[in-house]
């Protein structure tokens, strides 16, 4: 249940935004390439949305990412617990860089469950990105391309490309990722 809090805070700040800015699901839908279903089940907090589809949808409303998980990092205080890094099915992430309100590069700490992959889930956003994997052994598919990495090593990539992790380790995979968005 406590997940399912913290999901509707980010679906409440997004639903206020899109209600301020005076934009309908059809036009968030437009701007982002998500369905207006998707973006509906956000807002209701029936989903949690993967730090790549706050990008999109932060560039769309024209506000930095860290407002929809500012208000759960203060929240959470400075313990992180599983509740808040609690994302998506089997992936979790912390923001490293709270702070860095209209800035360009946005650091996370991603955690990716034992033997498992973004169900379903493939990203792609303006930019570029940079993995460095701190635990575990991953595989990052870039569109057709697969890269496997160990611990120790890492990736940088154009992110407009499609990409999608797994985790090919028997333990759980920790990664630092770095996101530069023009």
């Amino acid at each position: 249940m406590a997940a399912r809090k913290k999901s509707q805070s980010i679906g409440k700040k997004l639903l206020k935004l899109r209600r301020e800015k005076k934009l309908t699901l059809k036009h968030l839908a437009n701007e982002t390439g998500l369905t207006t279903q998707y973006i509906s089940q956000i807002e209701k907090g029936e989903v949690m949305p993967p730090v790549a589809v706050i990008l999109r949808l932060s560039r769309a409303l024209e506000i930095d990412s860290s407002l929809l998980l500012q208000e759960e990092k203060a929240k959470a205080g400075k313990k992180i617990d599983e509740d808040y890094q609690k994302r998506t099915e089997a992936y979790t992430y912390e923001t490293l860089t709270p702070e860095a309100r209209h800035k360009h590069l946005k650091a996370f700490k991603v955690f990716i469950d034992p033997k498992s992959h973004h169900k379903g889930v493939s990203y792609q956003h303006l930019g570029e990105e940079f993995i460095y994997v701190l635990k575990g052994k991953i595989e990052v598919m870039v569109g057709d391309n697969k890269n496997v990495l160990d611990e120790g090593q890492c990736i940088h990539f154009n992110s407009s490309i499609v990409h999608k992790l797994r985790n090919l380790s028997s333990k759980k995979a920790e990664l630092l990722v770095v996101l530069y968005t023009p």
